[in-house]
């Protein structure tokens, strides 16, 4: 990276400095005993009465996860204040208020709730979605979704193409964070090559990046944009980088239908990896990416996993009958991950420990015929390796270079040390 690009980020990112300080202030107050609460980008803009916005004419990139500690939409309190000139809003996938399922949206419509038009924005990118903010009257994208801390996980790639997009409309773009809900403690993973770039991973980052939405902003800006678009973020204050969800106090609004508790985030970015397989990943159950199954599996993938010794993770023979997706109405077996030291656990080691003892213990396993899984892991190491018949240790000791790489990159836009 250029030393000119970094300090042309520098001065595009006004806010940053502000919104660090109070965060790092906060854990040093909790190292030493006192109390904390945490408080969101949104709960900090709001307090200062809506300084930043003032003037401007807003839009906002949200979905049901965009909510105050009460549980209000922040669409919803800032249409009721006279000091925020809110005009529009844009929904991800899985729609504005929610109502679409993976893969969909909820396309063009006024919100019935406050009038307001709504856009759609999946899967539009570059000057059609720059098209599409001008189209609005915004001069100022604001962006509010909770992530959940996996590089497939289509939010951040939403982040990065408003942001890009946002440039070629000449608007300005505010980041209001929140908490990576399975901690900011490292970068996990294998990290993405640029041919393999897609929806579930537009760059090169770790498949557990361990960054919160305005770290990634600001990773996005200084490293992977054409050029940087005039990016302010409001950082949260009170939140470690050692902090679980839990430790919030923030309700948990499912970001997306089969992301129903922050447990389910904790294994995400390991077990999502069997959406590129054959076996089912637990969408159609109450517990989607912690049970996984096929038919004609028994007791013996448990024992296997287990047999892993992985830390942090047990894993449970179990069986289930999807209500959708693959398998749908068939009482399936397979495992149930339980994570007993959340702090030791390492999702993505987990989920290559499941997709090897998976394929030795049952006859049936194959891979997507469209070689999903490199788009999820980002480049064809992880799955010929395992067809090579190589272990857990073998297949993540394939991508640590890279990811060490990734690692020093990413320090650089840390907001919360």
């Amino acid at each position: 990276m250029k030393l000119s690009r970094r300090s042309l980020l520098a001065t595009t990112t006004a806010a940053v400095a502000a919104s660090a300080a109070p965060a790092a202030a906060a854990s040093a107050r909790a190292r030493h005993g006192a109390g904390r609460r945490l408080r969101t980008g949104f709960e900090r803009l709001a307090a200062d009465g809506y300084a930043l916005l003032a003037g401007r004419r807003v839009g906002v990139v949200t979905n049901p996860t965009g909510v105050t500690r009460d549980v209000r939409h922040i669409v919803d309190v800032m249409h009721a204040d006279d000091r925020v000139d809110l005009i529009a809003v844009f929904g991800p996938e899985h729609g504005f208020r929610g109502t679409a399922q993976a893969g969909g949206s909820e396309g063009r419509h006024d919100d019935p709730a406050t009038g307001l038009p709504v856009y759609d924005t999946y899967l539009k990118r570059g000057q059609e979605l720059a098209d599409i903010f001008t189209a609005s009257g915004v001069d100022t994208v604001v962006f509010d979704i909770q992530d959940a801390g996996a590089r497939f996980y289509t939010y951040i790639w939403t982040l990065f193409d408003c942001m890009e997009s946002a440039r070629l409309a000449g608007t300005s773009f505010v980041v209001l964070d929140r908490p990576n809900p399975v901690s900011g403690r490292a970068a996990l993973g294998p990290v993405l090559h640029e041919e393999f770039a897609t929806f579930v991973g537009r760059r090169p980052i770790s498949q557990a990046h361990g960054m919160t939405v305005a770290e990634l902003a600001r990773l996005f800006n200084g490293e992977f944009l054409e050029a940087p678009v005039a990016l302010e973020t409001v950082g949260m204050s009170g939140w470690r980088r050692s902090d679980f969800y839990d430790a919030s106090g923030l309700p948990w609004v499912p970001p997306s239908p089969n992301m129903p508790t922050p447990e389910t985030a904790l294994v995400y970015s390991g077990t999502c990896l069997f959406e590129g397989t054959n076996l089912s990943e637990g969408r159609g159950t109450t517990r989607p990416f912690e049970l996984l199954g096929a038919d004609g599996i028994d007791g013996g993938w448990a024992a296997a996993a287990n047999g892993l010794g992985l830390a942090g993770v047990r894993f449970r023979e179990a069986y289930f009958a999807p209500t959708f997706s693959k398998f749908q109405g068939r009482t399936i077996g397979g495992v149930q991950l339980h994570v007993h030291d959340r702090e030791a656990f390492d999702p993505v080691r987990t989920g290559i420990g499941l997709l090897i003892t998976a394929k030795r213990s049952w006859s049936g396993f194959a891979w997507r015929p469209d070689h999903w899984i490199d788009k999820l892991t980002g480049s064809t190491l992880v799955r010929t390796m395992i067809d090579a018949g190589a272990d857990t240790d073998e297949v993540a000791g394939g991508w640590q270079e890279e990811l060490a790489e990734f690692r020093r990159t990413r320090r650089e836009y840390l907001l919360y040390r």
